[in-house]
């Protein structure tokens, strides 16, 4: 009982919708409206801008944490290392639904990768700093967010499974779901990169700039 009372408090937890939040006290608006229409970070960057989307990504980011984490509610899982992993893997997926469905916004949110980050701090911390490595590598070189996403939630499969060599066998599964629901919840924008009209992130302004005046010579 106590172990549903928590997945349903991470659920509640992840439900909660930053980006619809913020977009509406702040500008005004629904995020829901504009760009993709998902509540997420990625549609957040494309359409308040890095600095909103930076915001948003942290906050979604920090509900993971704190969801998988609340297991120390429970003193029972605090020495119990197997039991403790399938607690977490459970309250972090409760928050990850809560953020795709979150009910705090007409069960409509955004697509869960930085929720899922989120968990991975939690759970395994030295894994989400490689996949945050692979995120922002990609990101920097092609200022897509969609497909920095993806290609981390697909290295977090590879990290679990072949480099750190993860033995317990649920969080092998959990992995490979990841990787699997990243790609299948960014089918569209897969379609838009291979057609070029997927939307870049503003940053690195500078570069594109400097890179324009040097063709242009």
């Amino acid at each position: 009982m106590n172990e549903l009372l928590l997945i349903l408090l991470a659920y509640c937890i992840g439900s909660v919708p930053t980006a619809v939040w913020i977009s509406k006290s702040l500008f005004g608006i629904d995020i829901r409206d504009y760009g993709s229409g998902n509540a997420g970070a990625t549609n957040t960057f494309r359409v308040l801008g890095s600095k909103w989307g930076t915001i948003v990504m942290m906050v979604d980011i920090l509900k993971g944490v704190i969801a998988t984490s609340l297991y120390i509610l429970l003193p029972y899982y605090l020495t119990d290392e197997l039991h403790r992993t399938n607690l977490m893997i459970g309250l972090g997926l409760a928050a990850v639904i809560g953020h795709i469905f979150p009910i705090w916004a007409g069960f409509k949110g955004g697509k869960g990768v930085a929720t899922l980050l989120g968990m991975a701090v939690a759970i395994q911390p030295i894994v989400a700093v490689c996949c945050i490595g692979v995120f922002l590598i990609v990101l920097f070189l092609t200022r897509f967010v969609s497909l920095s996403s993806i290609l981390a939630g697909v290295s977090f499969m590879v990290f679990i499974l072949f480099i750190f060599n993860e033995k317990e066998t649920l969080y092998r599964i959990f992995a490979v779901m990841v990787a699997l629901m990243v790609v299948l919840t960014h089918q569209k924008n897969i379609g838009r990169i291979l057609k070029g009209t997927e939307s870049k992130i503003p940053i690195l302004k500078h570069r594109d700039r400097r890179r324009r005046r040097r063709q242009g010579q």
